[in-house]
């Protein structure tokens, strides 16, 4: 991870309000990280402003990290024509059939139980390494989960992020 500024940094830095909101809304669905994220504008490098995110998704109460997990579809069905989705879950996409009804029905479950989408970093997962998290994750109390769901948030969130202010205009 870089510490230096980048000209995808200096271009977020200098969005106007609305339009970098909308670029947050993309990296995270929870307008409370979003707000927490402009206030700080404008970050004098990269790393500070994955260190504003792992603030702001730190301090998300329930009602903005059921907001944020709103924004992300389930493992193996990524939203269609979303870019974004696709790429993050590349590792579904070779998945065998058997591999794919497993991923569904694991991700039913998992959401009858605790009530919202399974969340992963599904970057550079396989499908298998998917399939065994929410196989793990799925027995958990609801506060140990949430736990995971935080830190999930949290990498999804710094991928996201570095490739804001790291991709071409």
């Amino acid at each position: 991870m870089t510490s230096s500024s980048t000209p995808g940094l200096a271009r977020f830095n200098t969005l106007a309000d609305d339009a970098a909101a909308a670029a947050l809304h993309e990296v995270c669905a929870s307008a409370a990280w979003g707000r927490a994220i402009l206030s700080h504008r404008p970050y004098a490098t990269t790393e500070a402003l994955l260190s504003a995110s792992d603030t702001a998704t730190a301090a998300l109460g329930t009602e903005d990290l059921a907001e944020a997990m709103a924004g992300h579809p389930p493992i193996g069905r990524p939203k269609p024509g979303d870019p974004t989705s696709s790429r993050e879950q590349r590792g579904m996409a070779g998945a065998t059939e058997e591999l794919k009804a497993e991923m569904l029905e694991l991700n039913l479950a998992y959401q009858e139980r605790f009530g919202h989408v399974f969340l992963i970093c599904a970057t550079g997962a396989t499908g298998e390494q998917m399939r065994d998290a929410v196989k793990s994750r799925i027995g958990n109390p609801p506060e140990r989960e949430r736990g995971h769901v935080r830190t999930e948030l949290g990498r999804i969130n710094r991928v996201r992020l570095t490739r804001l202010v790291t991709e071409d205009a």
